[in-house]
Parts: C-alpha cells; structure tokens; sequence
C-alpha cells in the first residue's frame, strides 16, 4: 500500500446481488479510501424475487445517518432490484413515496454526498423470459421490432423493407399494455430523479442505457430524460451512456478521487484505427463516446499524450464489428485480423510498463461476453499479466470498460495490495476462463448430459458448480502458466442458478514458483 489514509463511510445499495453488482465494487474498494457499509446479502432478494423495501428503508435510513455519502443504485430502492424493475406492478403513486426515501436520508444529514444511478428499464431484442415478463418468451423480439421500426418511421428514416416488417408484427394489446405501461411509469420514476438532482437533493445521477439500440423503445425514452436535463441545465450533473452493472464502480471511483481532492488524467490508447469509431454490441453510440462518458463519471479526465497522463488506458476493441466471445475462434474476420495491430499493442503496453513506468488499464472490448483469448496468450507469455494495473472483459463494452476503469484508478492511489492481486487474478479467471471458453463447453456438453439447460442449473452450489471449477483449474494450468502456481480457487458457484453468469472466490499469492 502506498500509505495510510482517512477512511470514509459509505453506504452503498447495489442493483442486485450477483457478483457484479454486490461483490464487485466491494472488492475493488476494499483498501481505499472508502469503507463501504452495504445490506447483507440476503436482504437483496433473488432474481425476480425483490428485495423487501421496508427493510431496504431501514437499512438506508439507519446507516446514513452519520456517513460522509451514498451511493444507491435508485431500481433496488423502488422495485427491489434491477429484474423486479422489468415486472412490477406498482402504481406511480406509492414509488414516488419510496423516491422520497432520498429525501429523508439528506434532510437526516445534509453534509451527506448522493450519488445515485437510476436505469431506464431495457429492451431486449429477442425471445426469452428469463428476466423478463413470462410473454416475453413468445412476443419479445415482435416487441423490441415493434419499438424499433416505428421510432425509425417517426424520424422519417424507415425504408420500404423495414415498412413491410412493421405491418407484419402482431403482438396482443394485453402483453403491449403491460409492457409500455411499466416502461411509463419507470420513465416517470426515473425523470423524478432527475428532478431530485435539480434540486439538489442527489449530487450527481447516472442514468445507465441497459441494452441499448440506436432506435427503439429505450431510446426514445432517453431523448425525453434528455430534454429534461436540458431544461434543467444539468448535464454537467446527470450522465448517460450505455451499462448498468458497472455503474457502482464509476461511481464509487467518482467518491473516491473527490474525498481524495484528485483528478486522474488519462491517456486512452487503442488497438486499431477505426476501434474509437466502432459500436458495441447492445450499445447506440461509437466507443470513443461511451470510453470518454466514463473517464468523467469516474471523476478523470482524457488527456492527449502519454507524457501527461497518470494512468494509460489501453482499449483491446474490434476495428469493425463485435462478435461474441465464445465463437471468437470460428467467426474472427478481417476486423480482428489485418485491420488490427495486437502485437504493436503488446508491445507498447511493455513499454508503458517498463519505460514510462506508468500504469496501464486494459479495458477488453474486442468481444461481447467475455475476454480475448489471444490476447491474453500473449499478456502471458510476455509474464505482464499481473503487472497490470487493471484488466476486464467480462458481458458487455461498458460493463467491461467501468470495472477496469475502477480498478486501474484505485490502483493509482493505493497500489499493489493483496486485494488488487485477487481481484486481477479474478477477472483472468473469469473474464477469459469462464466468459469465453468454460461457459459454452459446459453448455454445449454436461448440460444435457446431467439434465439441465443454460437457464436452470437447479442449484447454486451443486453437480455444474463442481464442473465449472474443474475445467477452471484446467485453463488456469494450461493458459495461465505464467502464474499457475499463485492462483487458488477457493469457491465456484452459480448465482442464479444459470450459465450466463459465474461466482468465483479467488486467491492470488505472490512468491509462489511455476
């Protein structure tokens, strides 16, 4: 640790808790500045399963009292979590008494600093009702089409194929009513903290695009929060831009420099040419855009040159289209091939390392879903992975790009502690391990065999769980050699009971030979 500093307490209200959203942060901060006070876990509900508001109130009101801030994930308070925000049936009436929650907790300690960040509810563009209502199993891509097509004929840009496929789409009045209802009564919700911001009850908001698409529901939904924020003249206090599950983290970074007194200056470097200019997949802007959005939201800024900047960010991003990770090995084409230069890019992250002796974030957002196996292969042969200052590759662009953004700015202040070690052990494991190689095997293997499917495992901690880990341990020995030794999985779990995501507890030694 580079040196002792005051801590601060935070109280802290995750989106749910999956790892990303309740583990995450925690870990990350756990030897800065920030000593973060969260709901026990089993308080925060379970998938669709809310979490109970009273005892949410209780907790925010009782903890906040003497805390220097908080920052709150607004979907958890109203709705009990970010899948209960996509099924309930509230009326505005009593989430607008729930809102006011904030309210009390500034006028309890009006020194107290509110960050909070308040999603606007997504639209998925396909077939399922994992997280969704149960229609959306059969209707779910005729909604987002639906939403799609009509926005662009709003904005006089739909062209005669796209016509002919609006006029086809059919979806019941019941299933649309309880969609756009529940879309309705969010964007209100959502507008209202808007309103809290204006009126300085929260200090500075986040409103993350969860899925996003350049046309659609959600979209539309952001251009009326964007007139909102217009009238009120507070953009330079309310962002948006596309994530959700690494907002905790921009925010918490944002915490930390501010009681720190610092602004980090970044130098972003990138992989390609045309990378700054490439959308990711669930995403409706260029990736410069959202990179750019973030920095700021972390309290950073981009600077650019190297010479002048703290903390170099090195952005691992296709040149044309992202694919997913696990099918990176059959589908890479020219976007990741000859219009992309990892081996320049390897080496100036050695440079950086070795020369400049400044740390380097490499944020990994060449695939969706998981990390670059190549790259990865040559971190390893080149023994830099652990040298890193941060390193992420986990779902989607920006839930990838806030988690190494977080970790690499901690890291600035506080160095090369044994929490950091584990968390950078962590996402090779998981982000590469997992995301792109174990996940499909699984998947397209023990699954059947053992009688599951990718939506239902059965259990947290059973038969899946123990294979995953098997098959963890074998790519730790087999792609990570470079550190094998040093790494020790101490728990593999699955926390929805699913494949899309993977919990993991991680230990990183130092000193351990090959």
């Amino acid at each position: 640790m580079k040196g002792k500093v005051m801590k601060h307490k935070v109280v802290f209200l995750p989106l749910d808790e999956r790892p990303c959203n309740y583990k995450f942060p925690f870990d990350i901060f756990k030897n800065s500045n920030l000593e973060i006070k969260r709901p026990d876990k089993k308080l925060m509900g379970d998938k669709k399963k809310p979490a109970d508001f009273q005892t949410i109130k209780n907790f925010l009101i009782k903890e906040t009292k003497e805390a220097t801030a908080l920052v709150i994930a607004i979907d958890t308070l109203l709705y009990g979590g970010i899948i209960p925000s996509r099924l309930h049936h509230y009326q505005e009436g009593e989430l607008l008494e729930r809102i006011n929650v904030i309210k009390e907790i500034k006028i309890n300690n009006p020194n107290i600093i509110i960050y909070g960040y308040h999603l606007i509810m997504r639209t998925p563009q396909y077939n399922s009702s994992d997280e969704e209502p149960d229609y959306y199993e059969h209707v779910g891509k005729d909604i987002f089409n639906l939403g799609f097509f009509t926005h662009k004929e709003e904005l006089g840009i739909i062209n005669d194929e796209e016509r002919q496929k609006l006029k086809k789409i059919k979806v019941k009045k019941e299933y649309l009513n309880d969609f756009l209802g529940r879309r309705k009564i969010n964007l209100g919700l959502t507008k209202k903290s808007v309103c809290l911001v204006n009126e300085n009850i929260i200090d500075f908001l986040i409103i993350p695009q969860d899925d996003a698409a350049e046309f659609g529901w959600t979209a539309k939904d952001q251009e009326k929060i964007r007139t909102q924020i217009k009238e009120f003249n507070v953009s330079n206090k309310v962002y948006m831009y596309p994530g959700a599950d690494e907002v905790a983290n921009n925010l918490l970074a944002r915490l930390m420099n501010k009681l720190l007194n610092i602004q980090p200056k970044i130098y972003i470097k990138y992989n390609s040419l045309s990378a700054p200019w490439t959308i990711p997949s669930l995403e409706d802007r260029y990736l410069d855009t959202t990179i750019k959005y973030q920095i700021l939201a972390c309290g950073a800024i981009p600077v650019s040159s190297m010479s002048e900047a703290d903390v170099l960010l090195y952005v691992n991003a296709p040149s044309d289209k992202m694919i997913t990770a696990p099918y990176q090995f059959e589908l890479k084409g020219r976007g990741f091939t000859v219009f992309r230069n990892l081996v320049e890019f390897i080496e100036s992250i050695k440079y950086s390392l070795t020369t400049l002796n400044k740390p380097v974030i490499l944020a990994d957002l060449a695939f969706g879903n998981g990390g670059d196996v190549e790259l990865v292969r040559m971190l390893n042969k080149e023994n830099i992975l652990m040298d890193l200052a941060s390193y992420s590759g986990w779902n989607t662009s920006a839930n990838a790009l806030g988690t190494a953004l977080a970790q690499g700015l901690v890291y600035l202040k506080f160095g090369r502690t044994k929490e950091h070690l584990n968390f950078l052990a962590l996402r090779f494991v998981e982000d590469i391990g997992y995301c792109a190689l174990t996940r499909r095997k699984v998947t397209e293997t023990d699954l059947t065999l053992n009688g599951f499917n990718y939506f239902d495992v059965k259990e947290s901690e059973g038969l899946i769980s123990e294979i995953v880990k098997k098959y963890l341990t074998d790519f730790i020995n087999q792609e990570l050699t470079s550190i094998k030794g040093n790494i020790t999985i101490d728990k593999v779990y699955m926390p929805w009971r699913r494949m899309y995501e993977v919990g993991l507890e991680i230990t990183y030694k130092e000193g351990v030979k090959k």
